[in-house]
């Protein structure tokens, strides 16, 4: 399958996942608002998404594909993969369930660490957010063992139901939302709501677990349960993703170090943050993950055969497409982001203040959101090769980055601040990842390909400068009716995706050579 087909498979089914994902959190706008239960929410919801993303993803993803895919025989035998899939899954389990009841057991603790003044000076709330982060945790083992399910399909090429699978978690959550949106507002509502997002936070895990071991058992691979045993295969696995969950680590320290400067921030600072990532998220996870996902397994099998052109080719396309798609996403959120959060989150509880304190802290955010995405599209050559842990130190020292300019920053542009530290922090890791690439001989730029992406940010650049002119016209849409709303946010929407389209026609941004080699199919 050629890298555009892969990618449109994963980012696309990832779109619907994150437009569920949006249409959540408009609700959640409405029925929470900003500060209090809102905030208590957001820590608690953080909290198992956090340890998700530092041993369930990343790191385990890009340590298991590789051996994985090593293991698959070249005549179609696949035994001798299934048998390690079993033996990964069989020590997986108990450390599941033993990690999950010791943060259970420790949960008043850990969301102390983050709790916010407000939390702090109502216990009622802080019993709350420790109740709700209780109920959503069991999340964690759910997608943990699901992920081992997404990992044998993706090796096999079967991208659909992993990027699929999100979906049930923004449906289940929506389906709590709807209810609460139907009651009338009061305090009790708002905590009753707050439970049973818990409740279909960890109902979502088991589906997903569910959806995608039914689609790995479609493909061959139904997982047997053993008794734990530490083989030849599961030691070299946890060898390598030691590194790798080092590497995500940093990532999600920084994520905790966030939460430590968001306590010392007024109430209302932890929804804002989260609200406007939804939209940074929106391009970032679509592009990204898809990238991510699509490129690791080929190319895995171009080192592992022995052809570095054919690998380097395969990661200049995927940079190429990466910012191709995200420039001009990033320029476009930078600039009219404040219109997004008025048409999308003012209303109920959520005022227009706080929709444009959430539009301030977007272009905060999407200033690295190039950076975040060329980070995921350049991680996979390291993880290739089997170095994971050159990620780790490029990571470790975005780190201190971030915290040297989260120092100097969020006291004087508050939540905002913030956001800007982790994307500048961001471009500091994918500089210093590509430098190292390049270095080793893996992957250059060349001049044909530097040529392309300068002109991929002069059309957005030009987009940019059509929207700073259009986004005040819809200023007395924004915050109107519905199909004000809408019809406000797809002309402003429309505006920037015409003249950025004639402004990448005109400038040759991308010609019949990049597409033809788009279109290639890995050998």
């Amino acid at each position: 399958m050629s890298l555009v087909r892969n990618v449109g498979t994963i980012g696309g089914l990832t779109m619907v996942s994150r437009i569920f994902g949006f249409a959540r959190d408009m609700l959640l706008a409405r029925v929470l608002g900003a500060g209090g239960v809102a905030d208590a929410w957001q820590l608690a919801f953080q909290l198992p998404n956090i340890f998700r993303r530092l041993f369930a993803e990343g790191a385990f993803a890009s340590a298991f594909v590789p051996l994985f895919n090593r293991r698959m025989g070249a005549d179609g035998d696949l035994s001798e993969a299934r048998r390690f899939a079993d033996e990964v899954m069989a020590v997986l389990i108990p450390i599941l369930i033993v990690f999950s009841a010791l943060a259970l057991i420790a949960m008043p603790w850990i969301a102390g660490l983050f709790a916010n003044e407000g939390m702090e000076g109502d216990p009622e709330l802080f019993d709350l957010a420790v109740l709700m982060a209780r109920l959503a945790f069991p999340y964690l083992a759910f997608m943990s063992l699901a992920t081992v399910f997404a990992a044998v399909l993706n090796s096999l090429s079967r991208f659909a139901a992993a990027a699929a699978a999100p979906i049930l978690l923004n449906v289940c959550m929506v389906t709590v939302l709807l209810w609460g949106f139907a009651q009338p507002d009061s305090a009790d509502l708002r905590q009753n709501v707050g439970m049973w997002l818990g409740v279909a936070v960890t109902v979502s895990g088991l589906l997903q677990l569910i959806w995608l071991g039914w689609f790995a058992a479609r493909h061959g691979f139904r997982i047997r349960l053993a008794r734990p045993r530490m083989t030849g295969g599961v030691k070299e696995l946890f060898i390598l993703i030691g590194p790798a969950v080092l590497g995500a680590g940093v990532y999600q320290i920084s994520r905790f170090i966030d939460l430590f400067f968001l306590a010392t921030l007024p109430d209302g600072s932890y929804t804002f943050l989260a609200m406007a990532d939804r939209l940074n998220q929106m391009p970032m996870g679509i592009i990204a993950i898809a990238l991510g996902t699509a490129i690791l397994p080929s190319l895995s099998r171009f080192v592992a055969q022995d052809k570095p052109d054919e690998a380097a080719r395969l990661q200049g396309n995927a940079v190429e497409l990466a910012l191709l798609l995200t420039l001009p996403a990033a320029v476009a959120l930078f600039i009219a982001g404040s219109a997004f959060t008025r048409a999308f989150y003012a209303g109920g509880a959520f005022t227009l203040d706080n929709a444009m304190a959430t539009g301030a802290v977007v272009s905060g955010l999407v200033i690295g959101l190039p950076a975040y995405v060329l980070v995921k599209v350049l991680i996979p050559s390291f993880f290739a090769r089997k170095d994971t842990r050159t990620p780790v130190y490029t990571a470790g020292g975005s780190l201190l980055v971030n915290i040297a300019l989260n120092f100097l920053l969020v006291p004087r542009l508050g939540v905002q601040g913030l956001a800007i530290a982790g994307s500048l922090a961001a471009w500091c890791n994918a500089g210093a990842l590509y430098a190292i690439l390049a270095t080793k001989g893996h992957y250059r730029v060349t001049a044909l390909s530097l040529g392309r992406i300068g002109r991929t940010a002069l059309a957005s650049a030009v987009m940019g400068a059509a929207l700073w002119f259009a986004m005040p016209l819809g200023d007395p849409y924004y915050t109107g009716g519905v199909l004000e709303r809408v019809g406000a946010v797809a002309a402003l929407v429309a505006a920037g995706g015409v003249v950025y389209l004639l402004a990448a026609v005109l400038l040759g941004v991308v010609d019949k050579q990049t597409i033809a080699q788009l279109k290639r199919r890995p050998a």
